[in-house]
This record gives structure tokens, C-alpha cells and sequence, in this order.
């Protein structure tokens, strides 16, 4: 089994502390967006887009998903797909 260098965990937990940070970020314009009382579609979709960039930080960095193979990533965007194609059925109807 092979141990990792102290390097190696000292730039791992640079990288977790600068996802938290910008996770902690992510939450105060999430807040402070909503003081914006801005109308309800643009507050959904500014909503929408902070969410997907945090789940996307959170699914690269603490799942691992960055050092995956490229079928992971394929899976993964079929989803989003079929995500975005279910929240226009009510939409196009």
C-alpha cells in the first residue's frame, strides 16, 4: 500500500480548504441574493446556477469525480440532460 508524501497531503488540504472557501462564498451570495427581492424567475435561475456551481465543486472535489474516467463524466452529463428535458415538460405543455 503506498503511502502518500506529506506534500502530497499538504496540497490535498490547500485544495479542500480553497472548495470550502469557495463554497462559504457560494452560501453568502445565495443569502445576500435573496435580500435582492428579485422577481421570481431570476431569483429561481440566480438560485439555480449558485446550486449547480456548488454541486459541482462538491461532486469534483469530496466525490472525486476530477480523477474519474470519462464515462463517469458521459453518465453524468446524460443526466443533466434528462434533468433539463423533465424541468421543460411542464414548460412546453
Amino acid at each position: 500500500m503506498a503511502h502518500a508524501s506529506s506534500e502530497d497531503i499538504r496540497k490535498h488540504v490547500k485544495v479542500y480548504f480553497a472548495v470550502f472557501a469557495a463554497l462559504a462564498f457560494l452560501t453568502v451570495l445565495t443569502v445576500a441574493v435573496s435580500y435582492l427581492h428579485l422577481p421570481l424567475p431570476k431569483a429561481i435561475l440566480v438560485a439555480l446556477v449558485v446550486a449547480s456551481i456548488k454541486g459541482a465543486l462538491v461532486a469534483t472535489f469530496f466525490m472525486h469525480l476530477s480523477s474519474e474516467k470519462k464515462i463517469i463524466y458521459a453518465i453524468l452529463l446524460l443526466t443533466v440532460f434528462f434533468f433539463a428535458v423533465l424541468l421543460l415538460i411542464p414548460v412546453l405543455s
